[in-house]
C-alpha cells in the first residue's frame, strides 16, 4: 500500500505536511498485515528536491518501483489525499502492477493551478516546498506541467481498475463536483461523499473507515 499525502499550505507547511500518513500506515500495516509506505514528496519534510507536479509523479512511480521489489504481493494499492491523489491516479496508470487507486478529496483538474503558476510558484515557497532561489530553472515547463496533467483522464485510463473517490460534502477546498467528474470519467468508480466532512478527510474517522471497508472488500475479491 502507498500513500500519498496532499500539498502543504499555510496551515500545514512543507515541513509538516504528511506526518500523519506514517500513522495510517502503521494501521493499515497492523490491522491488514499490508506492506505499507507512506513517503514525502520532494521538497516536504526531509526529502530533497522542490516541488513541481512531474516531480511528484516521478516519486510516485519510484515508490511503487520500490514497493514492487520488496512486497510480498504483485497487487499495489494507492491511496492519495488531495494533490496526492490525483498524482497517485496519474502515476498508477503506466504501473501494471497497481491493482487499484483511492482518491480523497483530489482535484479533477489543476486549472486553478495552470492559471495562475505565478501565484502558486510564490505559494510553494511560502509553505517551504520550493527552496531553491533559481528553482524551476525552465518556468514555462514547470508551468506547463500544470496545464498537462488531467486527474480526470488518468481515472478513465485506469479502467476496469477498482477506483474509491471519497469527498467532503463541507469540503471548503476542492468542490465536490471534482470528485463526481473524477468518478463520471471512470464510469464504475466507488463514489463516496461524506456528510459535513472538510477537505481533511485523513482526520474523519467516518472516511478513515470507509476507506479500510473498501481496501478489505478489494482484497477478498
Amino acid at each position: 500500500m502507498l500513500l500519498l499525502h496532499g500539498f502543504p499550505s499555510g496551515a500545514i507547511n512543507a515541513e509538516h505536511i504528511g506526518l500523519d500518513m506514517a500513522e495510517l500506515a502503521d494501521r493499515i500495516s497492523l490491522e491488514m498485515g499490508w506492506i505499507a509506505l507512506a513517503i514525502r514528496f520532494r521538497g516536504c519534510g526531509s526529502s530533497g528536491g522542490d516541488f513541481s507536479l512531474n516531480g511528484w509523479v516521478e516519486d510516485a512511480q519510484a515508490s511503487i518501483t520500490y514497493l514492487r521489489a520488496v512486497g510480498r504481493s504483485a497487487r499495489i494499492w494507492v491511496c492519495g489525499t488531495g494533490t496526492g491523489g490525483a498524482v497517485g491516479a496519474i502515476a498508477s496508470v503506466t504501473e501494471p502492477d497497481v491493482a487499484g487507486v483511492a482518491m480523497l478529496a483530489s482535484p479533477a483538474d489543476f486549472n486553478d493551478w495552470a492559471t495562475q503558476p505565478d501565484r502558486l510558484l510564490r505559494h510553494a515557497r511560502d509553505v517551504g516546498a520550493i527552496k531553491t532561489p533559481e528553482f524551476p530553472e525552465d518556468t514555462d515547463a514547470w508551468k506547463a506541467e500544470l496545464k498537462a496533467a488531467r486527474p480526470t483522464s488518468a481515472a478513465e485510463a485506469l479502467f476496469p481498475r477498482p477506483l474509491l473517490v471519497m469527498h467532503g460534502v463541507a469540503d471548503e477546498v476542492v468542490p465536490q463536483f471534482d470528485a463526481r467528474a473524477i468518478a463520471d470519467a471512470h464510469s464504475e468508480a466507488d463514489l463516496r461523499l461524506i456528510e459535513g466532512a472538510s477537505h481533511q478527510l485523513r482526520h474523519d474517522p467516518r472516511a478513515m473507515a470507509v476507506l479500510l471497508g473498501w481496501l478489505e472488500r478489494r482484497r477478498r475479491s
